[in-house]
């Protein structure tokens, strides 16, 4: 069964059909240029009318037992072990993922939709005490009704999934609008799964459109109270604009550009095997990706030897090969990006320790030193296979070039002491730090979020259910209040 003959439609209100753009999204396989399904996009038409199948479904679904909606997660997990071979091959094919990022993807899904299963219990009242005689104050958490969903390109299952399993679990409805270059990953194939999983329709509406057929109408539309957004902190700032100028809520998980920090008292072999995957996990297209290895100058000379030596050792390939370990990049504009990047960052003085080459979308990683203290290539989200290293005289100048970008979301930080590990976090300005480990790690309950330009907001665990779902305040006066006139 091909998901891309199957799923090339829009899913509004519990039916498959096409869009009446006037045009098509096309979808290709980055590796090889394939086309793998042409979607004709959604108007506003379309994204009206799936906004308005979620407000009527959501009222009755809201109100479903919590015990019998976490059941749709149980059956949504079944769903996805059950075609977790044809997930995968989706995945390689248009994502250009390997197997090794198509696993790691799926295991994510599988535990994210483990805790939906949760999520739907987790809400909780309250009773607070009030200075007026007789009076009981009860805290009632609510879903807030209907979420927008934006999702990314690069773990567009998992992140869409993200949003939309724990809001549906809390009883609230779900529109998804994925990114062009992934419309079934990251969108109809998970309309697929909570379709055989038995959710009720209109819960759920996948719109595959783009902002030059509906310019802000997603986000402007009256109907979403939160919108959740992955993506480029481009594109970031103008969600959180128009949501705001709308009073809605906004979840924004934007780009990174992550240290990983190695002191002067690091297991070096371990520290090179956490760097590698750090910068290189899906050609280093993770917005959680180590852009920058800052390492103590003591040990710079060995330890940039031992990974120059492995990264050159990556195998660059077709990501249906399971022996590769580097696929495509997304497309050929982000290629191009980021080999003009390079070009720059050398022409301004960088020093390639290894210097890869393009072939279309297959861009083999490239090692960058000897950078100019004010390179801008430093501050930037690289989101490609290109990684600088940074030298460094003990931990107050690491510290300083590590907090010396814009943006705030991970980091990690290898040391023989974990104490001092942990110290040295601390002062470091991101949402997430890890001592001795990659700076690639999203658990289920733990708050995921960054600082500064990576995003607003938390998701996971308690963070979750504090995004989509509200507070309401309902008072009972027991006997009779006192009024003064």
């Amino acid at each position: 069964m091909s998901y891309f003959s199957e799923l090339a439609l829009q899913y509004i209100d519990g039916e498959w059909r096409s869009g009446s753009g006037s045009w098509d999204i096309v979808d290709f396989n980055p590796f090889n240029g394939d086309k793998l399904a042409s979607i004709t996009v959604a108007t506003t038409a379309e994204v009206d009318q799936a906004y308005r199948a979620a407000e009527r479904a959501q009222r009755l679904w809201a109100e479903v037992n919590p015990y019998e909606r976490r059941l749709v997660f149980e059956r949504a997990l079944k769903v996805v072990e059950d075609r977790e071979q044809e997930i995968t091959e989706t995945i390689i094919a248009e994502l250009g993922g390997t197997y090794l990022k198509a696993g790691f993807e799926l295991a994510l899904t599988k535990d994210m939709l483990r805790q939906a299963m949760q999520f739907a219990l987790h809400p909780e009242g309250r009773i607070l005490p009030s200075p007026v005689d007789g009076k009981e104050n009860r805290l009632y958490r609510r879903p807030v009704g209907v979420v927008g969903v934006i999702s990314p390109f690069n773990f567009p299952l998992f992140l869409g999934l993200k949003s939309i399993a724990p809001a549906l679990a809390l009883g609230n409805a779900v529109v998804l609008k994925p990114h062009q270059n992934t419309p079934v990953v990251g969108g109809t194939l998970i309309a697929k799964i909570f379709e055989e999983a038995g959710l009720p329709a209109g819960l759920f509406n996948v719109v595959i459109t783009d902002i030059a057929e509906i310019g802000d109408a997603f986000i402007e539309h009256p109907v979403p109270k939160v919108i959740s957004f992955t993506g480029s902190d481009h594109v970031g700032r103008h969600v959180a604009t128009v949501a705001a100028s709308h009073f809605k809520r906004t979840v924004l998980e934007m780009g990174g550009n992550s240290a990983l920090v190695v002191l002067d008292d690091a297991d070096l072999d371990y520290a090179v095997d956490a760097a590698v995957f750090s910068r290189f996990a899906h050609q280093g297209q993770v917005c959680m990706a180590a852009n920058r290895v800052l390492v103590d100058r003591s040990v710079e000379e060995e330890f940039t030897r031992k990974f120059v030596a492995k990264v050159a050792s990556l195998r660059v390939g077709d990501p249906a090969d399971p022996a590769t370990q580097i696929g495509p990049l997304i497309n050929a504009t982000q290629a191009e990006r980021i080999t003009t990047e390079i070009a720059q960052a050398i022409e301004a003085g960088a020093t390639a320790l290894l210097l890869g080459e393009a072939d279309g979308t297959l861009v083999s990683p490239t090692v960058l030193g000897d950078l100019p203290a004010d390179a801008p290539i430093l501050r930037r989200e690289l989101f490609g296979p290109v990684v600088l290293v940074v030298p460094f005289d003990g931990e107050d100048e690491a510290v300083r070039i590590a907090n010396d970008t814009p943006f705030g979301l991970s980091g990690a930080v290898h040391t023989g002491d974990i104490e001092r590990g942990v110290r040295f976090a601390q002062r470091i300005d991101t949402g997430m730090m890890h001592i001795n480990d990659g700076t690639i790690a999203d658990e289920p309950i733990v708050p995921f979020g960054g600082e500064k330009s990576s995003g607003l907001g938390r998701l996971n665990g308690d963070a979750t259910v504090d995004a989509f779902t509200t507070v309401k305040w309902i008072s009972v006066q027991h006997g009779r209040s006192r009024f003064p006139f």
